[in-house]
């Protein structure tokens, strides 16, 4: 049986002498539902996205298109922090766009095993994680990740901190104690202009998520648009009749130009002959209903639902 350990004890060699007790892992306190809920899950071996609706299997046993689909479009999406003190993973989560999932490890070992199972845009190491050669971690981790943007987490000691982990293999240093818009500049570099934007599987089409800062909105909205008119043109070209739009991750903090995005969709649809079902939230649709050029658009509440229309 699994045991988890909740406990407000972060140095690490007392933690490290109870998890060699045969804990399974522990949480630090103070800790939240959501923190502990994913403890839980990946104690006992279940996905993170386990007992939500996007989770559950079909009749078939297969995934449901649209969480096939997710998955694809979280791929390469994902952040990695290693460092041996759990309260470092605490700081960089809360500071990473809640849309990116952030995995984290105490250990090396862990880390490779995540590493070979995930794909990551983003790792950060502590630049002084104990018993590890970084030199040779990082090498371990750019034949494992050869796309990802590597970063030590460093004091600034001196003025040649930087070129020191440089020459230990990282691209960059995030100095400590982190500032918010350290963060945020590292996650527009590894994330904005690598972000899968669109997932397509057949008709079925997955609109990705906003990552980035709120000034970034607008470059992220014309990228969107770039791809979706994309894919527009090929389904009709494939002559399917209608397309399914998973508007449920597209961002509703400027509404207007949410509404404005998806009836330029719907405009270029049109003009290819091209039905357009769109999954999104009653306010999407509330917005959506402002703009004449999306009259032609049909709001569903579940992909399962836009599937079946008639």
């Amino acid at each position: 049986t699994p045991v988890l350990m909740l406990t407000s004890e972060s140095k690490t060699a007392i933690v490290a002498t109870v998890m060699r007790l045969g804990i399974s892992d522990f949480v630090l306190k103070p800790f939240k539902g959501e923190e502990l809920k994913q403890k839980v899950l990946k104690a006992l071996k279940l996905p993170a996205d386990y007992g939500s609706g996007a989770a559950s299997p079909t009749p078939g046993g297969s995934a449901a298109p649209s969480t096939a689909a997710a998955a694809a479009g979280n791929a390469g999406l994902r952040a990695l922090v290693i460092d041996d003190m759990e309260n470092v993973h605490k700081k960089v989560r809360a500071m990473i766009p809640p849309a990116i999932p952030v995995d984290a490890s105490l250990t090396v070992n862990e880390a490779m095993s995540l590493c070979r199972t995930n794909k990551y845009a983003l790792i950060l190491v502590d630049g002084e994680l104990p018993d590890s050669n970084l030199l040779s971690l990082t090498k371990q981790i750019r034949l494992l990740q050869p796309k990802t943007t590597l970063v030590a987490m460093a004091l600034r000691t001196s003025n040649n901190v930087t070129a020191e982990m440089r020459a230990q293999g990282f691209d960059d240093v995030l100095f400590k104690p982190f500032s918010s818009e350290a963060v945020s500049t590292l996650v527009d570099r590894c994330f904005a202009d690598n972000q899968e934007l669109v997932t397509v599987d057949e008709n079925f089409v997955k609109l990705g998520a906003f990552t980035g800062r709120e000034d970034k909105l607008e470059h992220y909205f014309q990228r969107l648009l770039g791809r979706c008119k994309e894919v527009v043109s090929k389904l009709a070209e494939a002559c399917h009749d209608n397309a399914v739009f998973d508007a449920t991750a597209l961002p509703l903090s400027q509404p207007l130009r949410a509404g404005q995005f998806m009836a330029e969709v719907c405009k270029a649809a049109t003009s290819v002959g091209l039905g357009l079902r769109v999954v999104g939230s009653s306010e999407l649709g509330a917005v959506v209903a402002q703009f004449e050029e999306a009259k032609e658009i049909k709001l569903f509440q579940t992909v399962e639902e836009a599937r079946s229309a008639a």
